[in-house]
């Protein structure tokens, strides 16, 4: 299933951009993301954009007792 996001922009007064790329709730929760985390950007080509985490995540513990 994918998620669809729209890209948005920031145009500032000094003629400077800066875009941002909304990560749906779903998603991150999917992904366990966790805030301040560090994600690393990867053009693979011009249709295909990988996000992958910069640092090893431990999976989460869940108690199942």
């Amino acid at each position: 299933m994918g998620y669809i996001t729209k890209l948005q922009v920031i145009e500032r007064k000094n003629n400077t951009r800066q875009f941002y790329l909304v990560c749906p709730a779903p998603l991150a929760e999917a992904l366990e993301l966790e805030k301040s985390e560090e994600l690393e950007w990867v053009v693979q080509d011009k249709q295909t954009l990988i996000i992958r985490r910069a640092a090893k995540v431990q999976p989460r513990r869940t108690s199942g007792r």
